[in-house]
């Protein structure tokens, strides 16, 4: 795995080893597949899959966040700007960049993230606004290991052609798919 020498000085959770933790665990880039509709619950999810292997990694979120996420996957610049937006502009106007998203656990069906600011600072976020917020700044998303043997889907490169008709899918439906559910 590659790791960029501005996110190895960040210090705490990504070292200088590449793919390894501060306690040595190792961690994975992921890049965002994109958002659906799981069935028959209407929750909606977003769906990472690892820059280098095999796995992708399911993250139930909520409406709104599914929305900010493919506004942001769409390229999509609303009239106003939304939260994930504002929180962009407020990091531009204070001359701080999020750097990376690290998704750092899984306890009890919930998964956590910590979002890592160029001025060294940590802040722990939901995964879902971390990853709406990392579309829009361009930071790399990480996920640990231990994450990915827990709760990543193994789909083999022989399964590509479903996760290529699933892209397909996503690229059909519309921020407004992601209605309150009832």
């Amino acid at each position: 795995m590659y790791v960029d020498k501005e996110v190895l000085q960040l210090g705490r959770w990504v070292r200088a080893v590449p793919g390894a933790d501060e306690d040595g665990a190792t961690v994975r880039k992921m890049e965002v597949v994109g958002v659906r509709v799981e069935m028959p619950t209407n929750q909606p999810i977003v769906l990472l899959k690892e820059a280098q292997g095999d796995r992708y990694l399911p993250i139930w979120i909520g409406p709104v966040e599914a929305t900010a996420i493919a506004f942001a996957q769409q390229g999509m610049v609303p009239a106003r700007p939304l939260t994930h937006d504002l929180f962009r502009d407020v990091l531009e106007a204070l001359e701080v960049q999020l750097k990376t998203v690290n998704i750092t656990a899984l306890r009890d069906g919930i998964f956590f993230a910590d979002l890592i600011f160029s001025n060294g600072k940590e802040v722990s976020a939901r995964p879902s606004d971390s990853i709406a917020l990392a579309l829009r700044t361009g930071a790399s998303i990480f996920a640990s290991e231990e994450i990915l043997d827990e709760a990543g889907v193994p789909i083999p490169d022989e399964q590509e052609d479903e996760v290529e008709k699933f892209r397909e899918f996503l690229d059909t439906i519309t921020p407004e798919d992601f209605g309150r559910a009832t």
